[in-house]
């Protein structure tokens, strides 16, 4: 699987930044914890832009836009489908595949079906339209 990475949907370790740690001026996520790629870019230089939604088990609060995981999704994504997760759609880090230090192990864990990975895609896209996408670079 790590041949195909990456795609939307795949779940993998990563130390996230959270833009509040960030704000205050933090540049290492202080645990690794699931992810999922949101959305991959190629940019002009042929370079892989990953958007990376964070998966808490903490419920969000009603100000952020966050997706449930099924415990489907969560079996697929092998995640814990012991307990309720969430895909946070409104705060994502972004990281450039092939210049990352925060990439160490780049073998996905698992990944969400083809349609629960289209509506995060889609929360995502509703929350960049309505302008409250919150971003930390991470390259």
């Amino acid at each position: 699987m790590a041949g195909d990475f990456p795609k939307a949907g795949q779940v993998f370790g990563y130390h996230y930044l959270w833009k509040w740690q960030a704000a205050r001026g933090e540049t290492e996520g202080r645990k690794k914890r699931p992810v999922c790629v949101a959305i991959v870019i190629v940019n002009n230089e042929g370079k892989h832009i990953l958007f990376i939604a964070p998966i808490t088990s903490k419920a969000p609060g009603h100000d952020r836009k966050a997706i449930e995981i099924p415990e489907t999704e969560a079996r697929r994504a092998k995640l814990d489908s012991a307990m309720r997760l969430w895909v946070i759609v409104d705060e994502l880090n972004t990281d450039v595949l092939e210049l990352s230090y925060t990439l160490e192990d780049r073998t996905p864990q698992g990944a969400f079906s083809p349609a629960f990975t289209d509506a995060i895609v889609r929360g995502v896209h509703a929350v960049r339209r309505s302008s409250s996408l919150r971003l930390t670079k991470r390259d």
